[in-house]
């Protein structure tokens, strides 16, 4: 019996699941890794069902709990190390460029990211793994701002195998009721995205509020 069937009793071997429990049926542990890896790089396919349902497959004994753990982790440092180097030849003057073109923003805004980043990059990378929606973001920044590869690898495989090991663990546990986990960090994504959209809306009406406007430009440009 495979792990499609053992995994998904209650609905067809289709979407997000069926899809990794096929990949973890037919290549095991790398399987699962190749699934973490896509996700890292497509945010939509969800770790909060790849990684609860590959605990599953350790605890039918489709994979062992470590190769589990190890594929999985390994392939968050990949998916991510991919966003790194795009980060990296996207570069620091092409971002500038990008952003000064943009309405809304200043060129000090992106300077104060910049050097915020260079103070607090290593947390924002390790602890960025295990928050919804930024563990695959955080690479960027660090791969533009030129963080170091080796320190950058260390700290994701550290966040990423800490955040791996609570979900897969889950799985693990939990059985063939793993899709609990999707339920409740599911909860925690959708509120995640919330508090982000929530800032963006915020900042932009400070933005629009704040602009000259056309009499206060036309007056500035006389007495300039």
């Amino acid at each position: 019996m495979d792990l499609v069937t053992l995994g998904l009793p209650q609905e067809p071997a289709g979407g997000v699941a069926g899809w990794a429990a096929d990949l973890v049926d037919t290549m095991g542990g790398p399987g699962a890794g190749l699934a973490i890896a896509l996700e890292n790089l497509f945010p939509p396919l969800p770790s909060e069902v790849i990684l609860p349902l590959t605990g599953f497959a350790a605890g039918q004994g489709v994979i062992s709990l470590a190769s589990a753990l190890f594929w999985t982790t390994l392939g968050s440092v990949v998916g991510a190390v991919v966003l790194y180097w795009i980060g990296m030849l996207f570069g620091r003057d092409r971002m500038h460029a990008i952003w000064a073109r943009l309405p809304l923003v200043r060129s000090s805004d992106l300077e104060r990211t910049e050097r915020w980043f260079a103070k607090h990059g290593t947390k924002a990378v390790l602890l960025g793994r295990m928050v919804p929606i930024f563990r695959s973001l955080i690479s960027v920044p660090a791969g533009v701002e030129r963080m170091s590869l080796p320190l950058f690898v260390t700290l994701t495989a550290v966040g990423s195998l800490l955040w791996n090991s609570v979900l897969v663990m889950a799985g693990y546990w939990l059985g063939d009721r793993w899709d609990l986990v999707e339920t409740y960090v599911g909860v925690i994504s959708k509120a995640v995205l919330v508090l982000v959209l929530a800032a963006v809306i915020v900042y932009v009406s400070l933005r629009w509020r704040s602009r000259p406007r056309p009499r206060e430009r036309a007056q500035h440009r006389r007495s300039s």
